[in-house]
């Protein structure tokens, strides 16, 4: 079989032989061998077949030297590209190091007399080092509820004996928490549900993954520690950024703070009143900064509920990269509310041009999920491009009026977001 092969490669004018030297003139100035499917270009053609004219010879070969040419251009620009990628992670790492430093020996064991300084505000702005980030969030977030860590145990104890109650008898004591046991089994349910959704990527919170019980018990906790409020779809995002930043009962602590605060609490009790207050104050700075998307938006009927609610329920970190989320999180520790706001003005503004080009049902599939590929440092430019005052008032300002005059204000016309 092997012969017959050899044979009829004879017969269309080839060689079996390995070393036979090639045709003069053919590939001799080459400086490497080049593949076989570019090489095609440059091979006489079969003796059965005509030969090349002299043309298209010429043809060919400068064809071939484009190709390669190209090649080396493409490859020399990736090169370059990876060395100023290098370039900037190390300039980054340092830039981290030193912030670090900064924080750790200068910052930390003088922060009441330093959070507020202008200097500290930048270094703030600019990221927190992820070796200090969890220990500063904590400190601005506060404990205004004094919890401590021995509290956290008692009412993870109190879950842990809730679930072993609902795994063998489906029943429990009624009175004990105010709520109905079908509402506290929802909110168990919904807890085990939301894990298996969160930061499915990571792999770290999933059933079997290294993180899965303890974010099940910093949520279990809390739904025993208020059971006024319960389990609410997308707190598990912010509890499990919480827990990758800080230890268990900190996280804890941290976590049952930071949703005591005005704006989360009116989220997750679904303050209907209060919400639609927040989105009129929102839309009022909307408007200011970005007037066409604006009026694109009031066009097609888009009101902020669509957008900001799933934004704010999660403080960003189901929405955007999880590092950038945590740079979120670095700013809103720093200014409160404010920041989560002029975030949501900053993606608008980041991605104005493609929204404009977009209909209701584009605009919302895209804000529901941003691109990947977003960047801390292209955000945060959009954020500092964007200014919370209007007509000299800023947020707190607009917000105060909105909460003493109701949701309309006496010089501006009703939003769309707050008609009922």
């Amino acid at each position: 079989m092997l012969y017959m092969r050899e044979e009829q490669v004879k017969d269309l004018g080839g060689s079996t032989c390995p070393h036979h030297p090639p045709a003069a003139g053919r590939r001799k100035n080459l400086e490497f061998e080049p593949l076989s499917t570019t090489a095609l270009i440059l091979e006489d053609r079969p003796a059965n077949l005509p030969a090349k004219s002299e043309e298209e010879t010429q043809r060919h070969k400068m064809e071939y030297e484009e190709m390669v040419a190209g090649a080396k251009r493409r490859e020399l620009k990736d090169a370059q590209k990876k060395k100023r990628q290098m370039k900037e992670r190390h300039r980054q790492e340092d830039s981290i190091s030193h912030a670090m430093v900064v924080w750790n020996k200068e910052i930390l064991p003088n922060w009441d007399a330093m959070k507020g300084t202008r200097r500290v505000r930048e270094l703030w702005w600019q990221g927190l080092p992820p070796s200090v980030r969890g220990r500063v969030w904590s400190l601005a977030i506060g404990n205004e509820l004094n919890i401590t860590p021995e509290l956290y145990e008692i009412f993870l104890s109190r879950a842990k004996e809730k679930w072993r109650s609902y795994s063998e008898t489906s029943s429990v004591n009624d009175s004990e928490s105010g709520a109905s046991l079908a509402d506290r089994e929802s909110s168990l349910d919904l807890i085990k549900l939301d894990i298996s959704r969160t930061f499915p990527s990571l792999f770290i919170f999933q059933k079997g993954g290294p993180y899965h019980d303890l974010l099940h018990s910093v949520l279990g906790a809390y739904t025993c520690y208020r059971p006024d409020i319960g389990y609410v779809q997308g707190m598990s995002f912010i509890a499990a950024v919480l827990i990758l930043n800080l230890e268990e009962a900190e996280a804890f602590i941290t976590f049952a703070n930071l949703l005591n605060k005005p704006c989360q609490m009116a989220f997750f009790r679904v303050d209907h009143e209060l919400m639609l207050k927040y989105f009129a104050a929102f839309e009022v700075f909307f408007e200011e900064n970005l007037p066409r998307l604006f009026s694109h938006f009031q066009i097609n009927n888009l009101t902020p509920d669509l957008y900001l609610i799933d934004w704010i329920f999660t403080l960003y970190s189901k929405s955007l990269p999880l590092d950038v989320a945590c740079r979120v999180w670095d700013v809103f520790c720093r200014d409160g509310e404010e920041s989560l706001f002029r975030t949501g003005l900053g993606i608008l503004r980041l991605y104005e041009d493609v929204l404009l080009q977009m209909d209701f049902i584009h605009i919302a599939q895209f804000l529901t999920r941003l691109p990947e590929d977003l960047q801390s440092h292209t955000l945060f430019t959009a954020m500092a491009n964007t200014h919370i005052i209007s007509r000299n008032r800023r947020w707190n300002q607009v917000f105060s009026v909105l909460m003493k005059d109701g949701i309309k204000e006496t010089d501006k016309n009703t939003s769309p977001a707050t008609r009922s």
